[in-house]
């Protein structure tokens, strides 16, 4: 057997440096040492492809040049052409930018801008323009300052207030205050806030309108009524559960109840549909200059949970929408349109724009109406808002039955505490519902239930 050695040939590079052939090799192969370094002539077809190359390389060459200058040329000529082009057309300035008309300023946003500077005359509230024109409010004017003195009074960071009149959208109060961004109060109805609990609502009424709950239901959960981690909500197989009806879970604002309502009951199908048909994600309100109410689909079924719960910090929501729904719940499910403005007065008298109730949606039906009232029948009496309506010996400060749902979460625009009070009364013939919103700092001055609480008893004051 051959030796592996032995097939090995010799590198025919031995004799070779990249300076060029050494002395050694030289001598012993003085002249055929470069011979076998020597690139063999193409032949046959790639003798043919080298030439085609060559050829091509060539005329690419040759062409470049004259390319370049024909671009220069068709350039002077183009830029002579347009010259010559405009100096005999006339110059048409462009409708969007020279001709855009501004943007219209409803009557609605008008009278906003005018309510710090309204008058009562004839024991009604009105506000004169610069022009000329007077707007004569919808507002109660005993209502608005009773609930203004008391924001001023407790000097809250900041704060405000909106009622409606259910049966025909007609705003009763809209007033606002704040201790540290006078600013803000000017547009505060106008912005959107965290919604927290109140979307406890939207909640129930998804799992009402698919018949797949009644006021009585029992949830069973775990982990603490207030916990704010999805995760130690579900039920345990080993039992021992917490277990809660949703009226009363309601009232005291159970997070794990309402979070498993949206999750394993409604399901997210059935949340994002009443989310649509509640007027967010879209411009409902026509007209007003309040910014759309923002609630995203869920990414998970922990999401949905914080946000059945109320505990999503993205769904967002005006005081003027959120005062819209409370009304139209109390009305029997059907929304009004919201109005500012009784009539509108010109400079020579002459009275327009006089007030119509304007229907613009049924929210839920007259059966999930009714069950929303006795689930949120509870908040004020055995609820989150039972020691704001009660004095010491536990005796109704407003003597109505009244439907109510706070709530209450951390905000960073503006920065602080934000506690919501939405509410109605009275229940079975509602001639308010009402909206506040208080943002508090570190050191707490007033909740919103308290503001609620001096506006409904000015309201039903004999």
């Amino acid at each position: 057997m051959q030796d592996l050695k032995h097939l090995s040939r010799k590198k025919p590079m031995a004799g070779f440096s990249i300076f060029g052939p050494n002395k050694s090799s030289q001598r012993l192969k003085p002249s055929s040492g470069f011979s076998r370094f020597r690139q063999p002539i193409p032949a046959g077809k790639r003798r043919r492809q080298l030439k085609l190359t060559l050829v091509f390389l060539a005329i690419v060459l040759v062409l470049t040049p004259a390319c370049v200058i024909a671009l220069r040329q068709s350039k002077a000529v183009g830029q002579r052409i347009a010259s010559w082009v405009s100096s005999h057309t006339e110059s048409t300035p462009k409708l969007a930018e020279a001709a855009k008309p501004p943007a219209a300023v409803s009557h609605f946003e008008m009278a906003g801008n005018l309510l710090e500077n309204a008058e009562t005359v004839g024991g009604q509230l009105s506000a004169l323009t610069s022009d000329g024109v007077r707007f004569n409010y919808t507002l109660l004017g005993g209502l608005q300052k009773r609930v203004h003195d008391y924001l001023a009074q407790h000097q809250v960071p900041y704060g405000l207030f909106v009622a409606i009149e259910p049966a025909s959208g007609r705003i009763l109060g809209m007033t606002s205050y704040s201790s540290i961004d006078p600013e803000w109060a000017r547009d505060s109805f106008y912005r959107l806030y965290p919604m927290a609990s109140l979307f406890k609502i939207i909640t129930a009424s998804a799992a009402l309108e698919s018949k797949k709950i009644t006021p009585e239901t029992v949830v069973e959960f775990r982990g603490k009524s207030y916990s704010e981690n999805p995760r130690y909500w579900y039920t345990s197989p080993k039992g021992k559960n917490s277990r809660r009806d949703v009226t009363s879970a309601m009232g005291k604002s159970i997070n794990p109840v309402y979070g498993r309502l949206a999750c394993d009951i409604a399901g997210r199908t059935s949340i994002m549909e009443y989310v649509d048909r509640f007027g967010f994600n879209q411009q409902i309100l026509p007209g007003i200059p309040v910014k759309m109410s923002q609630a995203a689909e869920p990414a998970s079924d922990h999401d949905l949970m914080l946000m059945g719960a109320g505990l999503d910090h993205d769904v967002k929501v005006s005081p003027i929408h959120a005062a819209v729904i409370m009304s139209a719940i109390a009305n029997n499910g059907k929304m009004m349109t919201p109005a500012l403005i009784r009539n509108v007065v010109n400079c020579e008298g002459i009275a327009g724009d006089t007030f119509t109730p304007q229907e613009l949606r049924q929210l839920v039906t007259t059966e999930t109406a009714a069950s929303l009232k006795l689930m949120l029948s509870s908040t004020v009496l055995t609820g989150t808002s039972r020691k704001a309506f009660h004095d010491r010996r536990g005796r109704p400060l407003v003597d109505v039955p009244i439907a109510a749902k706070t709530g209450s979460i951390n905000g960073t625009d503006p920065k602080g505490h934000y506690s919501w009070f939405a509410a109605f009364a009275p229940i079975n013939n509602p001639r308010i519902a009402l909206v506040a919103l208080v943002i508090n700092s570190d050191k707490w001055k007033v909740k919103a239930s308290q503001v609620g609480e001096q506006a409904l008893e000015e309201f039903f004051r004999k």
